[in-house]
């Protein structure tokens, strides 16, 4: 991802210019727009684009925006543009016209390509991605497929997600292994503080540290290299959780120092639902039992990871038109937008009385996910009263020491959607 800071944003050699990624014999208005958008601002610095609504207004018709409601909870599953949902129904229609001939011989085809486009966006070797279908498969995969004994300790935090800490405590059950919990006090602007959160749980028996990069809770960045090195140096796997955080903002998979890394494709990717990937180091496959059976098991193969049978071709092979989606619109002016939205509704609403905040606005510590609370409210009251006035439909969580609407909008959200937001807020908060 740390190269499209070098990369013009549309570059007329490459082969993902806007050109590409849209162009058909008949195209569509919106695809035509969008098209003089793009050569309007090519060359142009991310920050130059930041709030340039007329732009993101265009790229706002790449996608089938429902006009009954303002959807926030892009966190939750993103929509895909239209151009990844032409895809999956032409993939559906040609893998009905004969099944086991089109997606076994035809469209299977293309799963090393998309294995290629994977690893250059994660800045990774092909030979380490394997494909499945979310982060919570990529990560169970890893999770119950280490070689693991009575006695051997886990690193884990109560900010995880559900899915991973129930895959963790059955590990528990099953194999006598110890977790060992640590809390977080969130939001924070320390990077110190929460790296030595973990790294301080650290004994001669820990194993593996669980570390996710964005927790779904708060949009709290945590800093993942620092207790990836801090754990290698004491010879613990790093396993990184990063659902939250890939095609959101930039880095790389091996900037990041872990061992194993899972996500969904179908949230900040906006690829089709039910799409996600699993990166391994390469040294590392060999060890990792699969969580479908693979012929050999301990293979240093990445694609064992990968048998899980029958399975919807066209939903897979759409993600390539998701990857050049997120090439034509470039990483560091998406990072830039996400960021942007938040802190938008974020500073509009955080004078208010009574309303508190779960998340940092500061750059490196928030994404572009917020999560707000009005004291003397339950965050199920709010989150209802912005749907059945406002028509926004957000989240709202109850975890641990957090309670709040999460709003989580996308390159498609305008600003326009955010003020009937902090209209909606400034409404309840002072009712």
């Amino acid at each position: 991802m740390a190269a499209y800071n070098r990369r013009a944003f549309l570059d007329v050699l490459g082969a993902f210019s806007a050109t590409t990624v849209l162009s058909s014999l008949t195209q569509p208005a919106w695809s035509r727009n969008l098209n003089k958008a793009l050569a309007a601002a090519d060359r142009r610095p991310a920050h130059e684009l930041t709030e340039d609504e007329d732009f993101w207004y265009y790229v706002q018709q790449s996608f089938t925006v429902s006009p009954e409601l303002i959807n926030l909870n892009n966190g939750g599953v993103s929509p895909s543009p239209k151009i990844v949902q032409d895809a999956m129904k032409r993939y559906l229609d040609f893998s009905n016209e004969a099944p086991s001939y089109y997606m076994w011989r035809i469209l299977d085809q293309g799963r090393e390509p998309l294995r290629k486009d994977l690893a250059r966006i994660s800045g990774c070797n092909p030979e380490e991605i394997a494909i499945n279908r979310n982060a919570s498969e990529a990560l169970e995969t890893v999770i119950f497929g280490l070689n693991l004994k009575a006695g051997d300790e886990v690193v884990v935090c109560k900010y995880d997600y559900p899915n991973c800490i129930n895959a963790w405590k059955q590990r528990e059950q099953r194999d006598g292994i110890k977790l060992v919990w640590i809390d977080m006090d969130l939001p924070s602007e320390d990077n110190e503080y929460m790296s030595s959160q973990y790294t301080k749980a650290f004994t001669s028996r820990t194993k593996v540290v669980h570390v996710t990069h964005v927790y779904n809770w708060t949009g709290q960045i945590v800093p993942v290299r620092m207790i990836a090195d801090a754990a290698h140096a004491k010879g613990i796997e790093v396993l990184v959780d990063g659902a939250h955080s890939f095609a959101h903002f930039e880095y790389t998979i091996p900037s990041l120092g872990a061992d194993y890394f899972g996500t969904s494709l179908h949230k900040w990717l906006a690829a089709c639902i039910g799409t996600g990937m699993t990166y391994i180091k390469k040294d590392k496959i060999a060890g990792i039992y699969p969580l479908f059976a693979a012929g050999d098991p301990r293979s240093p193969d990445i694609r064992k990871f990968e048998n899980l049978g029958t399975r919807p071709f066209f939903i897979e092979q759409a993600t390539g038109k998701a990857i050049g989606f997120y090439d034509m619109i470039g990483a560091a002016r998406k990072e830039k937008r996400l960021f942007y939205l938040k802190n938008y509704w974020m500073t509009a609403v955080k004078d208010l009385p009574k309303v508190k905040f779960y998340t940092s606005m500061k750059p490196g510590f928030g994404c572009g996910i917020g999560v707000v609370k009005v004291e003397g409210k339950t965050a199920a009251q709010l989150d209802n009263f912005l749907f059945e006035n406002y028509r926004i439909h957000a989240t709202n969580l109850t975890w641990e020491k957090v309670e709040g609407v999460r709003i989580t909008p996308n390159v498609y959200t305008t600003t326009k959607d955010l003020d009937k937001l902090i209209a909606g807020i400034t409404e309840f908060a002072k009712a």
